[in-house]
């Protein structure tokens, strides 16, 4: 009952959430392995899974390519993931800072391209509230200048 401060209620301003809600949820599985991959049709048979997100930073990872989700190994296997998602019929998603990269990945058919991190959002706009008060800019205000 606590939707208020819930990302699925928009924060309170979807006022319908809690009668809607049961009827609205969806599974969603992440994969964000090399073995997730490799069994990701399966992972996309399975009963009542709605769609899967693919984790850039953590398949990266799994694949030798640690801080480097951009690697062009790293997104050709995205982009495999991608086909095999939408072929299943499941939602397919991922996440992405790049505008162009967010939609290279809808042309693909993905369901939902997450395009921006909440929390960094809200940081930054803390860091450039504190900078303008403190003057200088975000830069000069540093990481510690929003606390």
């Amino acid at each position: 009952m606590g939707s208020a401060v819930g990302r699925a209620s928009r924060w309170s301003a979807r006022t319908d959430y809690l009668d809607a809600a049961d009827g609205e949820v969806c599974l969603l599985v992440q994969a964000g392995t090399v073995t997730a991959l490799r069994n990701l049709e399966a992972i996309c048979a399975v009963d009542g899974v709605d769609g899967v997100f693919v984790g850039p930073a953590d398949l990266a990872a799994s694949m030798g390519y640690r801080g480097r989700p951009g690697h062009p190994e790293v997104q050709a296997a995205i982009e495999q993931a991608m086909k095999t998602i939408v072929r299943s019929g499941k939602a397919a998603g991922t996440l992405t800072s790049d505008p162009k990269l967010a939609r290279r990945y809808l042309e693909l058919g993905c369901t939902f391209v997450a395009t921006g991190v909440d929390i960094l959002l809200f940081a930054g706009a803390a860091r450039k509230l504190a900078a303008d008060f403190i003057g200088g800019g975000a830069e000069a205000a540093g990481p510690s200048a929003a606390y």
